[in-house]
């Protein structure tokens, strides 16, 4: 009425009561009337805020990994706080005037993550997602000493770091890796128990090999003793090939130089005849070509007589009229020798 109200907090909030720039009242869970025109309120909560955070870092070998966490903290100085954000509250509407309550959140987490990074740049892949417990100490403590929680009058009550996870691929390279490692490990047992096997069937067939062994040299020097009496008769055989070979060899170089006598002397032979001829063509050099053709001629063959006279006749045709052949004398030309006579020419 007139202005004046009437309010209630609860015991979870600090309360002050502000009127004219001044503080009139402040504390836990304040209830009292105010004039609403000339007066603020500033409500700040008096329990631990948790927080839940989420953000990817990259570790030292250049890997993704996620970061999840949970950060409580409360407000321990409320006078800094209201120095640095405004947490002036509209009585009318039941809100802040301001974001500034949301944003602590915000610059709480901005700080845990600029440690985490700090911290993670200096671990390999492997070695950052098992450090969740020393990450988590360290932060906490570094943290909590934190210039701007104290110039926020905030203390920080517990941090945890729930996983540090890689991305998927990578996590199932991991996985495919650690796998591949305890199936290493069962091949490695199941090896051990064969070999122990092997080891046992190893000295049974030793020991079976080893009577082998000795049959088998038994077996080896009855062969060895054929082998020689073999190889006696074989060196008596080459004995008897060799004196066949030697006896062969040099019936063959007689023949040789019997077959070179007989080249000798029909070169000698064909020598004498081409001298023999070559005089005779001397001799005949400046005789007539017709006295060497009557030569030639005698003895010869009526038939080739006769063959030779039509040959100078075809020659001088060119010189002849007319010549006739009757056929009684082309027939008795052609039959034996014994009767021609019946036919003639006329010229």
């Amino acid at each position: 009425m007139f202005g004046f109200r009437f309010v209630k907090f609860q015991p979870s909030e600090y309360v002050m009561k502000v009127k004219n720039g001044k503080v009139q009242r402040q504390g836990v869970g304040l209830s009292f009337y105010y004039y609403e025109p000339t007066t603020s309120v500033v409500v700040l909560p008096v329990s631990s805020v948790d927080v839940p955070f989420m953000f990817e870092e990259i570790t030292a070998d250049y890997q993704t990994v996620t970061v999840q966490g949970q950060l409580s903290y409360r407000i321990m100085d409320y006078s800094k706080i209201t120095q640095s954000l405004n947490y002036t509250y509209n009585l009318r509407k039941n809100q802040y005037m301001s974001d500034d309550p949301h944003k602590l959140d915000q610059r709480v987490i901005t700080i845990a993550k600029v440690l985490t990074k700090k911290y993670l740049e200096q671990l390999p892949l492997k070695e950052a997602i098992q450090s969740s417990e020393r990450l988590a100490s360290s932060m906490k403590r570094e943290v909590a000493q934190h210039e701007e929680l104290e110039k926020l009058g905030v203390e920080l009550m517990n941090l945890s770091i729930l996983a540090i996870l890689p991305n998927k691929e990578t996590m199932r390279a991991l996985e495919a890796q650690a796998r591949e490692e305890i199936l290493r490990q069962a091949d490695e047992a199941l090896y051990v128990r064969r070999n122990a096997s092997i080891e046992q069937e190893r000295r049974v067939k030793e020991n079976e090999l080893n009577t082998e062994i000795a049959v088998e040299t038994k077996k080896q020097q009855i062969r060895e003793t054929q082998l020689q009496a073999e190889r006696s008769v074989k060196q008596k055989q080459n004995e008897m090939e060799q004196e066949q070979l030697q006896f062969n060899t040099a019936m063959e170089e007689r023949k040789q130089q019997l077959i070179e006598l007989t080249i000798a002397n029909q070169n000698a032979e064909a020598d004498a005849k081409a001298y023999e001829i070559a005089a005779v063509m001397n001799s005949l050099q400046h005789v007539q070509p017709n006295v060497l053709q009557a030569m030639a001629n005698m003895g010869m063959n009526s038939d080739k007589l006769i063959a030779l006279a039509f040959q100078e006749l075809a020659e001088n045709a060119g010189k002849i009229g007319q010549l006739n052949i009757s056929p009684d004398l082309l027939q008795g030309l052609m039959a034996p020798a014994e009767g021609r006579g019946k036919g003639g020419a006329t010229r």
